[in-house]
């Protein structure tokens, strides 16, 4: 098996990836395993800036083939926030809880025809920390933020993004499900047909 460096100190994402990456004849080892705990800067101002800025940090302390993924929710009432600041949108190190908190308060009064949202996500795959041809993959899934969490699965914004396709939350969707149908499953669906 192919050795496979997933540039996340993020579980949920280290899980996901894991699962639809199986069989696939790759060994993800999380970036963890060779102490790399902290995530590098993420100064690009786009997803694929953030995703190639992660990837080539971690191949270049490790040696090893690196992928990453720079994801994050897009709401149209919000001119796009919280973007790629979703995991720093409330702050830097705080639960999820407390950015979907101040991600309903910023919606307080948007109507449910008006809460439009997607989740984006950019995949950056690089077989070494200077490749001069990453391959690059996205994904979109588009839904609507609802009033309220619903749902026990999932992690980050999943409990308040409705699935308009299954009437429910990302968060009351099976793991198998939300990999074949979110945006990172098909960005990790592009990667292994170009892997």
């Amino acid at each position: 098996m192919r050795q496979l460096l997933l540039a996340t100190g993020n579980a949920g994402k280290v899980h996901e990836i894991e699962h639809a990456l199986a069989g696939h004849h790759w060994k993800i080892i999380p970036q963890s395993e060779f102490g790399i705990h902290d995530s590098v800067e993420e100064t690009g101002v786009t997803f694929v800036e953030n995703a190639l800025i992660k990837a080539r940090h971690a191949s270049a302390i490790t040696k090893l083939p690196a992928l990453a993924d720079d994801s994050g929710l897009v709401v149209d009432a919000l001119n796009g926030e919280p973007g790629v600041y979703s995991a720093r949108y409330a702050g830097e190190n705080v639960p999820y809880t407390v950015h979907i908190t101040k991600l309903l308060h910023a919606l307080t009064d948007i109507p449910d025809e008006k809460r439009t949202a997607r989740f984006y996500c950019v995949m950056v795959y690089l077989t070494h920390a200077n490749d001069p041809t990453p391959i690059i993959c996205q994904g979109t899934w588009e839904g609507r933020i609802l009033h309220s969490p619903q749902g026990e699965h999932g992690f980050g914004y999943d409990p308040v993004f409705y699935v308009p396709t299954h009437d429910c939350s990302a968060a009351e969707l099976s793991l198998s499900e939300k990999n074949r149908i979110s945006h990172r499953g098909q960005a990790l669906a592009q990667l292994t047909q170009k892997l």
